[in-house]
């Protein structure tokens, strides 16, 4: 008896080693450190070359390889941020499997790396009150179908109660999704961590899906018949365009002038950051036959700023249309940063632009 015992042991112990050999080493990935280096690990024994490609480099870095398969690189140091990056291996994109932290995106799949301050950072969690993120489901008379968009509310938010609140409407960048604001973008945290220094006025900020396809004009008519229109059956919020503001990014900050430009009596305050101006509406909406009454826009907008890095492949276009409002009379504030095209710089323009809306 005793003898059966020590060798179903012995086996048991056979197995676990076989399976131990087997096993994949453990790797963590990304570990950031204390003096703000990250080191970046990834497991491909059969790869034959594995790179890092991130927004914190010019260019993609190779890894080196140790003895039991496992890439590894260690950056010294980066800038405290939120950061995309990916792993190149034999010439193909891979987000880091050891990481659920993802950009949201529809075209790519990176991962992120957030590094924090020796101080918090505006977007960082912070021990305040904080707001609520809903996911919200609505009917898009104008595209036909049921879709999805995010809700920030803030601390002390009653569904019922008597108070109103003035609304943000934010919108993504091209292949972005209604995710990335929040997800990357870190909206909501920015917002708790403003209110809590007294900073901002409380308000709700809704995030819809922009992606509209190629039906012209499609995205006007779904933010003022079905978004606007949803929110203020929803939720408690103030109805004119005192009360109301509407900002976006990149695809996004085109779709934001469109809408703005298209109905100027229903927004008071218009951020527009790193627009993109090469679609069909923006061009026929801003195009020779732009004519604005530039004393009624100045008027009627509180604020009206565009925002772009200097690094940013639509610098010259954004410079550009900024002297066309020149032009046209409409007084428009510029925000000119250092950085490219990047969601570090998005989150730079909407805490800028935060404080200054509802004022």
């Amino acid at each position: 008896m005793k003898k059966t015992f020590y060798t179903y042991l012995l086996l048991a112990y056979t197995c676990f080693s076989v399976m131990a050999q087997q096993r994949a080493p453990y790797v963590i990935s990304p570990d950031v450190h204390p003096d703000h280096s990250v080191t970046f690990n990834f497991n491909a024994p059969n790869a034959k070359e594995v790179m890092l490609d991130g927004q914190f480099f010019d260019k993609p870095q190779p890894l080196a390889k140790d003895a039991n398969g496992v890439w590894s690189i260690t950056v010294p140091y980066i800038k405290p941020d939120i950061y995309p990056y990916c792993f190149v291996v034999d010439g193909n994109n891979i987000a880091d499997p050891n990481n659920t932290y993802i950009f949201a995106n529809e075209r790519f799949k990176f991962s992120l790396v957030d590094i924090p301050g020796d101080k918090p950072l505006i977007h960082s969690l912070q021990n305040v009150p904080h707001g609520k993120i809903s996911y919200r489901l609505y009917k898009s008379a104008t595209l036909g179908t049921t879709r999805q968009l995010l809700v920030y509310t803030p601390p002390g938010f009653v569904a019922n109660g008597k108070k109103k609140y003035p609304v943000l409407y934010l919108i993504h960048g091209g292949s972005d999704t209604e995710e990335t604001w929040t997800k990357v973008g870190r909206a909501n945290l920015i917002a708790d961590n403003l209110i809590a220094q007294h900073k901002m006025v409380p308000m709700i900020i809704v995030m819809p899906y922009a992606a509209v396809g190629f039906r012209k004009d499609a995205v006007i008519h779904e933010m003022m018949n079905d978004v606007i229109p949803f929110t203020q059956a929803n939720y408690p919020t103030y109805t004119d365009s005192r009360h109301r503001a509407i900002a976006g990014f990149s695809v996004g900050g085109g779709q934001t002038l469109d809408i703005a430009f298209t109905n100027l009596n229903k927004f008071a305050y218009v951020a527009a950051y790193a627009p993109y101006p090469e679609t069909e509406e923006f061009r026929s909406i801003f195009g020779a036959d732009f004519k604005p009454n530039a004393a009624q826009v100045n008027k009627q907008l509180k604020l009206f700023s565009i925002s772009v890095g200097t690094e940013d492949f639509l610098h010259d276009s954004v410079v550009k249309n900024l002297a066309m409002f020149k032009e046209k009379g409409i007084n428009v504030t510029p925000q000119i940063v250092s950085g490219g095209h990047t969601w570090m710089n998005c989150k730079l323009y909407l805490s800028t632009t935060l404080p200054k809306l509802f004022k």
